[in-house]
């Protein structure tokens, strides 16, 4: 422990480092079975890994004998197919986003689920999370924390747009979004830096040091030490609040980390914890973006990335504000673009009830604190459960588990959590957070490992049936007969994925014309401020400086582009879900596609086995499972593609406003927002005049049109290297095989018991 730290860690350092012996309370896992069925995951994975090396070796060994090229090539591909499955897909994090704007509690909550109190600096001591953090555990002892910094590069993008916010040519009028900009130039080039031009300052050395490699590491043996030294760099400094140099002594600890405005993000690594699974990430993420492309970038990928996200607030503003109702509609969009297949409200400082106020509001005089709380939380969970499946109902298919599930909404206290004066630890529900992390990883650990021995199946299965590949001409004949079929069968794919893109093209045209309607209202809304207009001409300029969007401390986030496209998102949402929900693992219109073409594909194979393959059960047992493996690829590129399918029409609609977000830029001088108002409107009207939303409306559809032709040309190169390979005659292998039925044998079984283990 640092000396003279005063405060508390939740969890023992020493307990981290070693499965305890004896679990401490908080430590204990529920008699559920899931750390059991981890632990069996992570055997299986030993033993599948140590089988598949095993094979890769005797492949690599068989390799020098064979003399023909197209053999050894056939053979090579097995073999990399085989080293390509050998990674540790248990170890493939899952990533857990906190995703809530200043002050909701976010760090309060993270640190006392990985039980860790005060680790990550909290908004009750006047300091909060400032950038992405991400906290992950492995099995080393040390405490790690990498703290990545942005390139010369994106600082003098960042740099460009600051330096247009701070302009000291125009009038003295100040707000906080001038006084943020200008004391981060000011903690990289010194006092007085922020009245410099862009040119000054680019050729102007920083006062603070920046290491070469932009990345700054900490490894301390204890928690609160390494909490000690990254904390300063995580949290807004006394410096981006307004205080400078001339308000009184500099802390120490301020001059040491005025590296803050480079910090892009931080990653966190822990020793092994039995409340944190081995491969869970969580994700402390911003609620509003961030001023910088880098970071603004990075935190829409954070999103994306999520399978689960919790939207943080504290019960105070869940009661009284809207924050976060806008927070759930980003997190929804995930669900379309992202890997998100769980998204809750999780209200933090559930503790918080004034017990007068409530015995009166309630006509309860005799109620104790205990019994209130519970009574509130749980009156709250039920109204904020409706609104949330309402607006679920509203964006995402019905049939979706994440629209129907119980738990929606979470009411937490930390501060009971580690305090227990009016609640129980289950009563905070910080556990039930934990159980639900647990079982979430189990399910989809599982869930990879059976895919992942699924297709080693598939690679044994065209070893074990090639030796059946007599006569060469005979081979070629049932190859060419195949790849016909397929061909046919692939071109009829391509008419079904446009019948399911219907919808979708018929949502975009009516959304077009919503969009054409309301736009000016929009804008409206946008450039309408109801706490008056002193210093937002700043923020605007800041608007339009970054293309339309712009993270404000003061305003949230201002995204013009997608605002002007949300009446058309409104139309396509539902019928874009039904369309891409493949990740879900439910049907969907466009995998009922796919797999209505899996088993025409499959059906055709049968009965070519019954003419043309009666010597080989294993070889269509092979195509089979190939085909399954080809359609799953194909299900990946979907999944790769959708996110930019999704942002094509605001992609488009930025585009099409580039110049005019330049023109509103440049304004300065007297009246400077009332002359960036009516550039921007008539900018605006004149692009919609002009086709902007029939042209974001092409761009859609053009997307749409590529993503069906990528499939249809990869499943088309698929197919034939299957085919390749299942009919590659037996006298160009020089009729060896290195022998890998035990191999296979132990893979089956491996996949049996997985199956076994869901099952049940």
């Amino acid at each position: 422990m640092a000396e003279g730290s005063s405060r508390q860690f939740g969890g023992s350092d020493d307990l981290l480092e070693e499965i305890p012996k004896k679990k401490c309370r908080r430590d204990q896992i529920p008699e559920d079975g899931e750390q059991e069925s981890l632990k069996n995951c992570k055997r299986m994975q030993s033993e599948l890994k140590a089988i598949l090396e095993r094979s890769s070796q005797k492949l690599s060994q068989f390799l020098p004998l064979l003399s023909q090229a197209g053999a050894r090539e056939g053979i090579l591909y097995l073999r990399n197919r085989l080293t390509s499955l050998k990674p540790d897909i248990l170890m493939d994090p899952i990533y857990i986003g906190l995703f809530g704007s200043t002050g909701a509690g976010k760090s309060t909550l993270l640190n006392a689920i990985i039980d860790k109190n005060f680790f990550l600096p909290v908004s009750g001591s006047s300091a909060c999370t400032s950038c992405v953090v991400q906290i992950n555990t492995s099995r080393s002892k040390q405490h790690e924390a990498k703290i990545h910094l942005l390139t010369d590069e994106e600082w003098r993008d960042e740099l460009r747009g600051l330096v247009a916010l701070v302009d000291p040519g125009e009038d003295s009028e100040d707000n906080n979004e001038r006084s943020e900009v200008a004391s981060k130039i000011s903690a990289i080039y010194g006092r007085g830096a922020e009245t410099r031009s862009y040119e000054e300052l680019c050729r102007m050395r920083p006062i603070v040091s920046i290491p070469p490699s932009r990345c700054i590491i900490f490894r301390e043996a204890t928690a609160e030490e390494l909490s000690d030294k990254m904390c300063p760099y995580i949290r807004s400094p006394t410096i981006a609040r307004g205080e400078t140099e001339e308000d009184g002594e500099m802390e120490e600890e301020d001059r040491k980390t005025r590296i803050w405005p480079l910090i892009k993000n931080v990653e966190v690594t822990l020793p092994y914890s039995q409340v944190i699974p081995e491969g869970v990430v969580f994700v402390d993420i911003p609620g509003t973006g961030d001023f910088n492309s880098k970071r603004d970038e990075m935190w829409k990928e954070n999103i994306n990335k999520c399978s689960v996200i919790w939207v943080v607030n504290s019960f105070q503003r869940i009661l009284g504000e809207k924050i976060h109702e806008m927070l759930l509609r980003e997190g929804m969009k995930a669900f379309q673009s992202g890997m998100c297949r769980d998204i809750s409200l999780v209200a933090t400082k559930s503790d918080d009830l004034n017990l007068d106020e409530y015995r009166w509001e309630k006509k309860k005089k005799n109620i104790n604190k205990h019994d209130a709380i519970l009574e509130r939380n749980e009156a709250v969970k039920q109204e904020k459960s409706r609104m949330i499946k309402k607006k679920l109902k509203e964006k995402l298919p019905n049939d979706l588990e994440v629209v129907h599930k119980a738990d929606l909404v979470y009411t937490v206290s930390a501060r009971e959590y580690w305090n227990e004066e009016t609640l129980s630890k289950e009563e905070t529900e910080i556990p039930k957070l934990r159980d639900y992390i647990r079982k979430f990883h189990v399910k989809q650990k599982r869930n990879v490992l059976m895919d992942h021995t699924m297709e080693a199946i598939t690679i044994f299965s065209l070893i074990e049936s090639l030796q059946a590949n007599k006569h060469a001409q005979y081979q070629l004949a049932k190859r060419n007969h195949l790849r016909e079929i397929i061909v046919q069968k692939i071109a009829d794919l391509e008419k079904d994925i446009s019948k399911c893109f219907l919808p979708i093209e018929q949502s975009l045209k009516d959304g077009v014309e919503e969009a054409k309607k309301s736009y000016k209202a929009a804008i409206r809304t946008i450039l309408s401020r109801s706490q008056g207009y002193q210093g937002y001409h700043r923020t605007l300029r800041a608007v339009c400086l970054k293309r339309g969007v712009y993270a404000s401390r003061t305003f949230y986030r201002i995204d013009i582009n997608s605002s002007l496209a949300q009446p058309i998102y409104e139309k396509i949402d539902m019928n874009f879900g039904n369309v891409f929900r493949i990740q879900m693992g439910t049907c969907s219109t466009l995998k009922t596609c796919l797999d209505a073409f899996k088993g025409a594909v499959q059906q055709k194979l049968q009965e070519a086995q019954i003419k043309l393959m009666a010597d080989s059960e294993h070889k269509l047992a092979f195509l089979k499972q190939e085909t399954d493996f080809i359609v799953s690829e194909a299900e990946k590129l979907i999944l790769q593609r959708k996110a930019n399918i999704y942002q094509s029409l605001v992609v488009s609609i930025q585009n099409d406003l580039l110049l005019c977000y330049e023109e509103t830029a440049a304004v300065r001088g007297q009246q400077a927002y009332q002359k960036m108002q009516t550039i921007l409107s008539n900018g605006i009207m004149k692009a919609v005049e002009s086709g902007m939303f029939e042209r974001a409306e092409n761009s859609m559809r053009e997307h749409l049109q590529g993503m069906k032709d990528q499939i249809t040309r990869k499943l088309e190169e698929d197919f034939s290297n299957m085919l390749s390979l299942a009919f590659c005659p037996w006298d160009q292998l020089d009729g060896k095989l290195p022998d890998l039925q035990n191999e296979f044998l132990n893979i089956r079984i491996i996949h049996k018991t997985l199956q076994s283990a869901k099952m049940s």
